[in-house]
């Protein structure tokens, strides 16, 4: 041990001795030597992404091109967050599990200017200058600072440009609540006057703001339904002025798909802005800007802090149209704390691999129900069976980790099963590390009119699971116990 231990001095301090030549340029044979592995290195760069498809790695899925990686997306070069990235990492774009690394940190502005890896909780709530110069030169744009905790953060940014950096998009703003970013956002982009056309399965309380809460502001909507085509869309864009389609994709808790292209095709053409709530979807599987929506909203409490303890929402889109919704956000004063901001980008680093595991499980676990003779009908675009499935294939990575499905039983024996359950917790929300399951006849809809459960096709034997990433195995034997108990 003696000997190894000097060993290892003393090739330390040869180490440690280093001898400074010039630099030289490399030769012509060394340039097409570094070209030759350069090309090697994007080809095995390629395999890894593809054997990183989503829809591609879940069990039993047949490989590409029936599961398709999303339109243009793998192409895109992520221009607004990665602007100041050294010149080697702007030259190829980066994959979502990078992304949600590195991305408003090593690969972004630089917003929380630090050595640290870890973002530091800049809890500061007004910010100083050196001098008038100095305020003024932040004033007309040519320093980057922040002046007020309402206003902007620099932890804050860096949550922000992580989440552009998934969704592709040019801005993000980060807000207190999701309920928050919605209304600053139909706040700021439908003007009195205007017009909203959305899903009559969209968010309850989205649903009841625009409904109730738009209409004194002398905003019309009408609420639609694409179970079956277009046509109803088509109708209203053609009898009325309208000013924004407004969607979730998928739907909570029957989990609709929107054909995000096809409908942004259809509105564009009369001038309509698209907005799609993605957040049963996830930034990992489904990125409805690269398909042609205006502006992408999520509750970033799911899937994108991804661990049941911060609430907060976001709303990504063009400079242009987020500047105005930020104008609006100031003033409703939905500022999200640093604080909360931190526990977001880490738990965000992990979302490609916690979506991963709840898309594989959540898929595994609906074809095993769909079998069962006691599950009368399962809903989860990502089974064949499903009417969503098609257009799922074509514009999602995965179908998510919440399967809803309707129990062969009544009221009171659906209840006997979720309370059998021993892994998943009784509760509302989804897109935790927890798995979760809910009655929504007990929990969301307790007390509501049959007439007002039938319009939102909720059943007295209807469940919503939401998994975790616990194991398959585990989650499979407990269902399956709980399933005998009926």
């Amino acid at each position: 041990m003696a000997k190894s231990s000097s060993l290892v001095t003393k090739v330390s301090a040869q180490r440690r001795r280093r001898v400074h030549r010039p630099r030289r340029s490399p030769t012509k044979p060394e340039r097409a030597a570094a070209a030759v592995a350069l090309s090697h290195e994007k080809i095995l760069l390629a395999g890894v992404d593809a054997a990183a498809d989503m829809f591609g790695s879940l069990a039993g899925c047949p490989s590409s091109p029936e599961y398709p990686v999303v339109p243009d997306m793998d192409d895109r070069d992520v221009d607004g967050a990665v602007d100041d990235a050294p010149a080697a990492a702007a030259g190829r774009r980066a994959s979502d599990e990078t992304l949600a690394v590195h991305a408003g940190e090593k690969l972004g502005s630089g917003a929380a200017e630090t050595d640290s890896i870890a973002t530091p909780i800049v809890s500061g709530t007004t910010h100083w200058f050196r001098d008038s110069a100095d305020l003024i030169a932040f004033r007309e744009g040519r320093r980057r600072s922040f002046e007020y905790g309402r206003y902007g953060n620099p932890t804050v940014k860096v949550l922000e440009e992580k989440i552009s950096a998934l969704e592709r998009a040019e801005a993000t703003l980060v807000t207190s609540s999701g309920m928050n970013a919605i209304v600053a956002t139909l706040l700021a982009l439908v003007p009195p006057g205007g017009h909203v056309v959305a899903t009559a399965d969209c968010y309850s309380e989205a649903r009841a703001f625009i409904r109730d809460k738009l209409s004194n502001m002398g905003i019309t909507s009408t609420f639609v339904d694409l179970d079956d085509d277009m046509e109803a869309l088509e109708c209203v864009l053609d009898e009325s002025e309208v000013t924004m389609f407004y969607a979730d994709s998928m739907t909570n808790p029957h989990l609709k798909v929107v054909d995000v292209t096809r409908v942004a095709e259809l509105c564009h053409r009369r001038g309509a802005l698209v907005c799609i709530d993605s957040t049963l979807a996830s930034p990992i599987n489904q990125k409805p800007l690269a398909l042609g929506a205006d502006v992408v909203l999520h509750s970033a409490t799911k899937y994108i802090a991804g661990h049941h303890d911060v609430l907060a929402g976001c709303v990504s889109g063009s400079e242009a149209l987020i500047s105005r919704i930020r104008a609006w956000h100031h003033d409703l004063g939905g500022a999200i704390s640093p604080n909360a901001a931190y526990m977001i980008i880490r738990g965000l680093k992990t979302i490609a691999l916690r979506v991963e595991a709840q898309n594989r499980t959540a898929l595994r676990m609906a074809r095993l129900l769909e079998k069962h003779p006691k599950i009368e009908r399962v809903y989860y675009p990502g089974l064949e069976s499903s009417p969503w499935h098609g257009v799922a294939t074509r514009q999602m990575a995965g179908a998510g980790g919440v399967v809803s499905f309707d129990v062969a039983s009544d009221l009171r024996g659906v209840m006997r099963f979720v309370d059998a359950l021993e892994l998943p917790l009784i509760a509302t929300s989804l897109g935790g590390c927890e798995s979760l399951v809910q009655q929504p006849a007990v929990m969301s809809y307790w007390g509501k009119s049959e007439e007002e459960k039938a319009k939102n096709g909720i059943k007295d034997n209807f469940v919503r699971f939401s998994f975790g990433i616990e194991k398959f195995e585990d989650l499979r034997d407990d269902i399956l116990q709980a399933l005998e108990k009926i």
